[in-house]
């Protein structure tokens, strides 16, 4: 019942490599306009400046980042991985790019700079890709103003878009600049997860509120492609995986943006009550009934949140789910009830007023 929350063990392939050492010769290239900070749409939740903020003519250096769950974005190769492309692209025509700008016309490009934009290094990245790893946000902004929409989606080797990237490394700001763009939010990488998914696995608040909130630019995608119900390949929609991590806000965010609080996940058929269940922790439960999740949702097995409560002899959250209207009597596939799998079947009774010689009966934790 607990697999549901493990993810898939990482190995060593599973690196965000971007396959370049760092970003200082950028600073050298007069081909590419001084980058001009945009207006940001919001402040972000997590705290950090945005990637549109640094000093102009500067070019953030990377750092290699390393992440609990085993998964790096760092730099490995040559610097000339993404400067040689640059330089190819000759005097840009046009003015400094910022999120909101208008693509050129289709003339506007020689072959020579068409190629140069549209390079893909050995690791599947495009010059988008690379820009995000090394959150060099004129080079990004440069690149979403020229090229059309259907380079945005390009899947490197790890099946990830540019917009997996910027959420993995918590940028808000490339998140905004990307779906403004077109950038499709229903791409899944190598384990099914969308840039959604992937925002809620990492907690990055600020940049599921740019996913479920912005919207593309006009003849630029349609208004609305998120699809909440969509699963992963551990059969996880969003909201079972900010279940898990106990995470209220990004929660409430899913809920009133339109995910379903009574899906099932995939494998076993558990709600994000289930869930909530398994993780011990009563506020959560409270949480979810108090926002309509349906206290006797059934798994594929039958059984309900209160089965998993008092087979756990989670006393206070079982009491919880009986308040909300739980029946202690409903029988899984294996005809057992909660009251069979309690420790204390006077606590699952559907009364309080229970009287031995004429003296109540007291049921404590």
């Amino acid at each position: 019942m607990s697999e549901a929350r493990k993810g898939p063990d990482e190995t060593d392939e599973s690196q965000y490599d971007s396959g370049i050492e760092s970003l200082r010769s950028l600073r050298s290239l007069r081909s590419l306009p001084e980058p001009t900070p945009a207006p940001a749409a919001g402040p972000s939740d997590g705290g950090g400046p945005q990637p549109w903020t640094h000093p102009p003519g500067t070019a953030k250096e990377p750092e290699e980042k390393e992440d609990t769950d085993g998964e790096r974005a760092d730099s490995t190769y040559g610097s000339s991985s993404l400067t040689e492309p640059l330089s190819l692209l000759g005097d840009p025509k046009t003015e400094d790019p910022a999120p909101d700008s208008r693509l050129p016309a289709a003339g506007a490009l020689s072959p020579q700079q068409l190629e140069a934009l549209t390079y893909i290094s050995e690791d599947g990245d495009t010059l988008i890709h690379l820009a995000v790893i090394h959150e060099a946000p004129a080079v990004l902004l440069y690149c979403l103003a020229l090229l059309p929409q259907e380079v945005l989606d390009i899947q490197n080797n790890l099946y990830q878009t540019a917009l997996h990237l910027a959420v993995h490394l918590d940028q808000p700001g490339a998140v905004r600049a990307l779906v403004l763009k077109g950038a499709s939010r229903v791409l899944q990488d190598r384990h099914g997860d969308t840039a959604l998914h992937v925002a809620c696995r990492r907690q990055h608040l600020a940049c599921a509120r740019c996913l479920l909130e912005g919207q593309p630019e006009l003849g630029r995608g349609p208004p609305h492609s998120l699809d909440l119900q969509l699963q992963n390949w551990q059969g996880l929609a969003c909201l079972h995986i900010a279940t898990l991590q106990r995470n209220w806000p990004l929660m409430e965010l899913l809920l009133q943006n339109g995910a379903d609080i009574n899906a099932q996940e995939g494998t076993s058929g558990k709600t994000a009550l289930h869930l909530a269940v398994e993780t011990h922790e009563r506020g959560l439960v409270q949480f979810l009934l108090q926002a309509g999740a349906r206290v006797d949702a059934r798994m594929l097995n039958g059984c309900t949140p209160l089965h998993l409560a008092a087979g756990r002899g989670l006393r206070s959250i079982s009491s919880t789910l009986c308040e909300a209207g739980a029946d202690s009597l409903l029988r899984n596939v294996e005809d057992e009830t909660p009251q069979d799998l309690a420790e204390d079947p006077f606590a699952l009774l559907p009364f309080d007023d229970l009287k031995i010689s004429g003296k109540p009966l007291l049921c404590t934790d």
